[in-house]
């Protein structure tokens, strides 16, 4: 087939079309969401329906290195890499059953705040908080760019760097002037393009096919014609060594597959991998920041059910499509050397990458190329914009909050626009890195650095919330063993990367016979382990520490509610906002329930707008720099509740009527049941 197809006239004006469409729906939301508060603008005022959550959370989770990692792999391995999509299908229901509920109660922004909040002290909340910023550098940002920059590459033929800087600005624009309000509402939007467009995609290509029958059949047989290569290119070579690589696995169409197989060994994946995968569904910050803007618990565990339901798209609409794509491409997605490798896409170690966008440029007519196109754009921005919000949040309120105590309301919400345009700046600085470094299946790539760094965080926040024996001095001896041993494991990774297969494989037994997953597996362990350890030998935490941060808590809260069902009656105000011991409590209450000193908030609108004004008229472009960061709106005035009030609201958030309560664990039964028939059928 003909891989050479450019997009059209007709193509940039669906693209054009669908930009106008984002930033319209973007700019809406900037001026219904109030971006003078922390509340309004981390959390979008708590204001969001399970529905636009549920799209917002399927979208941010894939973005273009799911079209171009999840494809790629597909055509490399088979269905395997299938097997995230539906584990994460179950770990949503473990968020919004389990960790949401204690979230809420706890009434934190962020995951380092809820450690902090759950273990006490500094420490572990700075760690948590610096490693996630980390992670997004290299495993999230990094890998977007490239995976962006990849498509562009084979649609366009633009100037790389140009075509990155300007999705990331106009992805900027959106999170700095509109918080996460408008991430949400145009992830609404880049949710609905996404499935038409990639299910578009798949329809033409499996009719192309012949069904899900000839992929099963013409995948297996998807070989190289290696005499044929190097026939066309003489200057080619070739290494025996290298023929066992070239042709599909017998398994390739399992999901879960024998403890040895170096794609993904069954064991391996339900002990280390599904605790590693915790630390991304149920405590990575890009992902619960969204669920806890629902307006309620029901919402929240409703959202998580409907991206439950849209995770089961990506094996049938992303997978399937890279394994067509090898069908069609076999000579070019599974290249016989290094050489033909760098003729083919320019990288060495494999083209399995530029599957996805083969199969577009070759499959779709035109108009549809234009509409994929503004696909890739979306998951590419949706990610991106996800990105941005949520470090912003961890950077704001764990780091700089703790470093300027005093910090107003105002400013914390400046800060956190000031660290997205710093976050854009380092990211358009990787690309070069990223470029250089990025080889072989992406998809595993983002997998392999991730278990090694990120099981100990899982079972922090696993012993935090059901465990409340361990204590800080536990959690963080724990936490740093298994820290302190995947580090190790991962720089002698890099170290010892997997040769070609025309080289002898030199590197160690613990390094080439291990897989990643099972050093997942052990470094959870390990720190659960040392964590109870300590934590018994140690004196137990507070019972302040565990009211609103654990299982526990949360249970005897519910049991003392039943005990004295005044709390749910109307509370008779003095009219001051005193307790009856005269103490009085300050919060910024916007659709319930997080605290800022009211005091903070109006000196910090009364700072920044002085800072801005200048003491004078504002020019035309004061104006619109105050617009950009939200302050000529102002801010929501400040309400003094009392502690009984502030109990009521966390009940209203929490509250669950019994018809929806059954609504939604019908829901959560059928949603379990499909993920562990899938698992069971693709792996038999």
């Amino acid at each position: 087939m003909d891989s050479s197809p450019t997009m059209e006239i007709a193509d940039i004006v669906v693209v054009a079309i669908y930009f106008v469409l984002v930033l319209a729906i973007g700019f809406v939301a900037v001026r219904r969401a109030n971006r003078s508060t922390v509340n309004g603008y981390f959390l979008a005022g708590r204001t969001m329906n399970w529905a636009a959550i549920g799209a917002s959370l399927f979208v941010s989770n894939i973005g273009s290195e799911h079209f171009i990692g999840l494809a790629g792999s597909g055509a490399a391995s088979g269905l395997s890499v299938a097997a995230w999509e539906l584990n994460a299908l179950l770990l949503l229901q473990l968020l919004g059953w389990m960790f949401i509920p204690v979230y809420i109660h706890a009434g934190v922004y962020t995951m380092p705040e809820y450690l902090s909040k759950r273990y006490g002290g500094k420490r572990l909340k700075v760690y948590f908080a610096v490693l996630s910023l980390v992670l997004y550098i290299f495993t999230k940002v990094s890998v977007d760019l490239y995976a962006g920059a990849l498509f562009i590459q084979e649609s366009l033929g633009w100037n790389l760097y140009l075509s990155i800087i300007l999705l990331i600005v106009m992805t900027a624009l959106l999170t700095v002037t509109g918080g996460l309000a408008a991430v949400i509402y145009t992830d609404a939007l880049q949710a609905f393009l996404m499935i038409a467009g990639a299910l578009c995609l798949t329809v033409i290509s499996l009719v192309e096919v012949g069904g899900l029958e000839g992929v099963r059949i013409k995948y297996m047989d998807a070989a190289p014609n290696i005499t044929g290569i190097l026939l066309s290119s003489p200057n080619l070579t070739f290494s025996n060594s290298c023929y066992h690589h070239l042709s599909p696995k017998p398994d390739s169409l399992k999901i879960l597959r024998g403890p040895s197989d170096p794609d993904l060994p069954w064991p391996g994946f339900l002990l280390g991998q599904t605790p590693a995968s915790i630390w991304y569904w149920c405590a990575d910050q890009v992902i619960v920041q969204r669920v806890l803007a629902a307006k309620n618990i029901s919402h929240a565990k409703g959202s998580t059910i409907m991206a439950g339901f849209l995770k089961i798209l990506p094996m049938f609409i992303i997978v399937i499509p890279g394994m067509i794509a090898r069908i069609f491409f076999a000579n070019e997605l599974a290249c016989i050397s290094r050489e033909h490798c760098m003729e083919v896409c320019g990288v060495e170690t494999g083209c399995s990458n530029v599957a996805y966008p083969r199969l577009v440029m070759s499959m779709m007519p035109v108009g549809l190329r234009g509409l994929m196109m503004a696909v890739m754009i979306a998951a590419l921005m949706s990610d991106l914009d996800s990105i941005f919000n949520s470090a912003s949040t961890i950077f704001t309120l764990d780091i700089y909050k703790m470093l300027r105590k005093e910090a107003s309301a105002r400013e914390l919400v400046i800060i956190g626009k000031l660290f997205v345009v710093f976050m854009v700046v380092i990211s358009i600085a990787w690309v070069p890195v990223v470029i250089e470094m990025q080889g072989g299946q992406m998809f595993y790539y983002i997998q392999e650095v991730s278990d090694y760094l990120t099981p100990p965080i899982a079972a922090l926040f696993l012993l935090g919330v059901l465990w409340h024996r361990c204590n800080e001095t536990g959690a963080f001896c724990g936490g740093m063993a298994g820290f302190s041993l995947g580090a190790i494991r991962l720089v002698l990774a890099f170290l010892y990367r997997e040769p070609h297969c025309s080289q002898v494989d030199e590197r160690p037994s613990f390094i080439k016979d291990v897989h990643f997953m099972y050093v997942a597996a052990v470094l959870f362990w390990v720190s659960v382990s040392v964590a109870v350890a300590v934590s018994l030998c140690t004196p137990p935490p507070s019972k302040e520490q565990i009211s609103t941060t654990t299982l526990w808590g949360l249970k005897k809260r519910k049991q003392w509610l039943e005990k004295d069902l005044t709390m749910m009656q109307p509370l008779n105000q003095n009219g001051n906002g005193t307790k009856d011991n005269g103490e009085t409590r300050g919060f910024s209450l916007q659709n319930g329930c997080h605290h800022v000193s009211s005091t903070v908030v109006e000196q910090g609108a009364v700072e920044v707008q002085d800072l801005c004004s200048g003491g004078g008229d504002k020019g035309q472009c004061m104006k619109l720099l105050a617009w950009l960061c939200g302050l000529n709106e102002q801010p929501t005035k400040a309400q003094v509740i009392t502690d009984n009030e502030e109990e009521r609201t966390v009940d209203a958030l929490l509250h669950e009527p019994v018809k929806t309560g059954f609504i939604l664990n019908t829901g959560l039964v059928v949603i379990c049941s499909i993920g562990i028939f899938f698992f069971i059928y693709f792996s038999w």
